[in-house]
């Protein structure tokens, strides 16, 4: 299965900016912030990544690994010439195994609130491991599971009651991109090895994360940023 990628480039003006967006959402995340980095002299490249916003659909039951848009994201760093990079959650994670993986390639490397688990590795993450270890990785076989599997997906990063809380068109549009999500979450949690690569990465990469966001023991992982070489 190799559906196409949605890429959306600004007029060239300048160093590429590839932006990556978080699990069920597209490179519309990034509507506010291109014209403000075009005015700064960059060209925003907006990805949908893979099964998301106007990217071709990715099928259930066909099996999909959040490896997939890393080695898409290579890619395009390779077509741009190289490339800064910006992601948000999952696409953060990206973006690091991408960085890792195109070296001098990538410019700069901005990651915020990444999702990479692969880090909570000390007795002070034991709260965000615990939280973790109750999320059910399992997608189900009927429409009421796959609402059941979003409404925790979401309710784990919003906190309770996000789910309920979010206006229908946002539902559902996590709905239909409800496999390849339930897929990348699948194969990126148990992931052990960011930490040490990340240590590669010159420049290190620079990583933010929200004022307002639940604590570790809400389920937030806030050990993700933390060991990151955090320059903001």
């Amino acid at each position: 299965m190799n559906a196409k990628l949605h890429v959306q480039r600004s007029e060239r003006v300048g160093p590429a900016v590839i932006l990556l967006h978080s699990a069920g959402l597209s490179g519309g995340q990034w509507r506010r912030l291109g014209p403000e980095l075009v005015k700064r002299g960059f060209s925003p490249v907006a990805v949908d990544l893979t099964g998301h916003g106007a990217s071709e659909p990715w099928p259930e039951p066909e099996p999909f690994s959040f490896r997939l848009d890393v080695e898409r994201v290579v890619a395009l760093i390779a077509e741009e010439g190289g490339a800064h990079i910006v992601g948000h959650s999952y696409g953060a994670l990206v973006g690091l195994h991408a960085a890792v993986a195109a070296g001098a390639a990538v410019h700069s490397l901005t990651l915020y609130e990444p999702v990479a688990f692969g880090v909570l590795e000390t007795a002070e993450d034991e709260d965000a491991r615990a939280a973790l270890a109750r999320v059910s990785l399992r997608w189900g076989t009927s429409a009421d599971d796959h609402e059941a599997w979003l409404a925790q997906f979401v309710d784990y990063w919003g906190g309770a009651g996000a789910w309920a809380a979010l206006r229908e068109p946002a539902r559902a549009e996590f709905r239909r991109v409800g496999w390849v999500v339930s897929e990348g979450v699948r194969s990126l949690v148990g992931t052990r090895r960011e930490r040490k690569r990340s240590l590669r990465l010159r420049p290190p990469p620079t990583s933010l994360r929200g004022s307002v966001l639940p604590s570790p023991r809400d389920g937030w992982c806030s050990g993700s940023g933390r060991r990151f070489s955090a320059r903001a």
